[in-house]
């Protein structure tokens, strides 16, 4: 297993500094994203993202995968994996981080989102999100409890998640190649082959796309290894706004960054 982190699809909205991350009190996190993987390579549909109690598991390496873990790999969209997610833990905070601007989020750009968190019931932090052009790859953990996002006293003690060529799943659901990959000038996602295969690490498969032309315009070249950073998750928890508008006034305002 590899180690390298919206809300009950409510609200964003919470209340409360770094410092008084205490058992019943939200926290609002930020998260930002970045395709950190070189030009005219891979990009990414939005992350989605779950801070949960370390219950729901979405699928395991080696493993046949699942709806849930396929609504990532083969859309995008994780329209069944947020049902899941939620049935399985109704606590959970549950939301995507969108790129900026819409769409793929393409090498070299960033997405951000802020979250409101209660690190007493939801210190875990659970991720997905597809890799095009592909028909079936995706990143993500596959333990619920490979990231313990705040400590016992609800600090925060994870800065930033970074995924490499290595930690590219292949969800071996959908045979891989033109036909039926996302994100190719002239393929239709809907499209596909059944794979009948399982879970498991694959990065240099996606050299069957090299040479084809992206639905963003570039000819896609994958060019990273796998020990080369593709994608980073950061985290940083931020005053809310009240508390903002507070220290504006000159009020006593204590803030708390915890980094490892």
């Amino acid at each position: 297993m590899r180690t390298k982190a919206t809300m009950p699809l409510l609200a964003l909205v919470g209340a409360a500094l770094p410092a008084f991350g205490a058992a019943g009190q939200a926290v609002e996190v930020r998260v930002t994203v970045e395709n950190l993987a070189p030009t005219n390579s891979v990009a990414f549909a939005p992350l989605r993202v779950g801070f949960h109690n370390g219950t729901y598991d979405a699928f395991d390496n080696g493993t046949a995968a699942t709806a849930p873990i396929i609504s990532i790999a083969e859309g995008g969209s994780g329209s069944d994996w947020f049902p899941a997610f939620e049935a399985a833990d109704p606590s959970a905070t549950l939301g995507s981080v969108f790129p900026d601007p819409a769409g793929p989020l393409l090498p070299g750009a960033t997405g951000t989102a802020v979250f409101s968190v209660d690190p007493s019931i939801n210190p875990y932090f659970t991720f997905a999100s597809m890799v095009v052009p592909s028909n079936d790859y995706f990143i993500g953990n596959d333990s619920p409890t490979q990231y313990q996002l705040f400590d016992t006293k609800g600090n925060l003690q994870i800065s930033s998640i970074t995924q490499t060529g290595d930690d590219i799943w292949d969800a071996g659901s959908e045979v891989d190649g033109a036909f039926g990959a996302a994100f190719l000038d002239g393929s239709t996602n809907a499209d596909r082959i059944d794979e009948n295969g399982v879970v498991e690490f694959d990065f240099e498969d996606l050299d069957v796309f090299n040479g084809l032309t992206t639905a963003a315009g570039y000819t896609f070249d994958r060019q990273f290894g796998g020990d080369d950073a593709v994608y980073r998750i950061s985290f940083e928890v931020v005053p809310a706004p009240s508390t903002a508008a507070l220290a504006g006034l000159g009020g006593l305002v204590m803030t708390r960054r915890r980094r490892r």
